[in-house]
């Protein structure tokens, strides 16, 4: 089946195209979806037809709108971790948290790898992508993207934040040992997602921790098991979202075989294209300050500015500078589409 125009749009863009229109995509999940649809958080996770009704009407209330990865099957953070045994803490007003690991480094290359098919929450994502895709979802819609955290952010959240940064510096044996086993893992589910899909076209990588690494860090922590992953499915579109201000990090950043970043609102635009060229950018509006807290006209107006920045020479998709936050209106997404125009041969200025 041909993806809709918006979908179009975007490939095109995400391999470094120049489309008609600029597209719109949002990174949308639990922590915008719930309020938006007035659900109760719990709800949200547990009521599949609510949850579907949800989706479909975002999806009909933004038809120019590209929702990644789509159909999203989460429960916050907690898919990857708890297959290791992390806690998962519900709460009816914001996705579950988790309770990391009191687990020190010498027992890191020790930890089990998980079977996406039996362990934690995966086996229940899997599930459900298997029912939406044999009939669950109504013509003509279709999941084309798979979604896992990437192998540092699960870290994070198996072995806690501070106890992993640090352990780069002091414990890098046992940090690379930890990291091969959250790399099979990202690896591992992201495969058992795609098996599920009918038209799969590509996956969607989230992972801020690796720039809160110094350059060496990035270096010998980050980007082998990153590379490990996106070379992992050759072929697809593969997104990766970081929006942890690094600039520190340009352009290395740049050497990941992926196809698209979504990354910081605190990074000029401009810059960020000079400093990646090959990659397509997704972003960058402040999530909160502008589209939460701003008028449609700030918003219509940093949006603007994005497109005639960096649109004219194509790979660039109008979006967030991370996920859309808690609390963003409708309009402000109205006006997201308002600022992508058409080109009709003023491709990048204002329509």
């Amino acid at each position: 089946m041909t993806p809709s125009q918006p979908w179009q749009d975007f490939l095109a863009a995400a391999r470094g195209g120049r489309p008609e229109r600029v597209p719109v995509a949002l990174i949308v999940d639990s922590p915008w979806m719930p309020g938006f649809a007035r659900m109760h958080t719990l709800d949200f996770f547990l009521d599949t037809d609510a949850w579907l009704r949800a989706y479909l009407d975002v999806m009909a209330r933004f038809p120019d709108v590209v929702l990644l990865p789509g159909f999203w099957v989460e429960y916050g953070m907690a898919n990857e971790p708890s297959a290791f045994g992390a806690g998962v803490v519900w709460r009816a007003d914001s996705p579950p948290s988790l309770r990391h690991l009191e687990l020190p480094p010498s027992e890191w290359g020790k930890l089990r790898r998980p079977d996406p098919e039996a362990d934690g929450l995966m086996p229940l994502v899997l599930r459900r992508l298997e029912r939406l895709e044999r009939g669950g979802l109504p013509e003509p819609h279709r999941i084309h993207f798979a979604a896992a955290r990437g192998p540092l952010a699960i870290a994070a959240h198996v072995v806690g934040t501070t106890s992993f940064l640090e352990a780069t510096a002091a414990e890098p044996d046992a940090t690379a040992a930890a990291l091969e086993v959250f790399t099979d893992t990202v690896i591992a589910f992201l495969r058992a997602q795609l098996a599920r899909l009918r038209e799969p076209l590509g996956i969607l990588v989230l992972d801020d921790l690796p720039g809160m690494l110094s350059p060496r860090g990035f270096d010998r922590m980050a980007l082998p098991y990153l590379q490990q992953v996106f070379d992992s499915f050759p072929g697809l579109v593969r997104i990766y979202h970081n929006d942890t201000p690094c600039a520190h990090l340009l352009p290395r950043v740049g050497q990941l075989h992926c196809e698209v970043w979504n990354f910081s609102h605190e990074m000029d635009i401009a810059s960020v294209r000079a400093a990646v060229p090959r990659m397509a950018l997704l972003g960058n509006v402040a999530p909160l300050d502008t589209l939460v807290r701003g008028t449609p006209e700030q918003v219509f107006g940093e949006a603007r500015a994005c497109v005639e920045k960096v649109a004219s020479d194509g790979g660039y998709i109008l979006s967030a500078g991370g996920g859309l936050s808690p609390g963003t209106p409708a309009e402000h997404i109205d006006a997201l589409v308002r600022a992508a125009g058409r080109s009709d041969g003023r491709w990048g200025r204002r329509p």
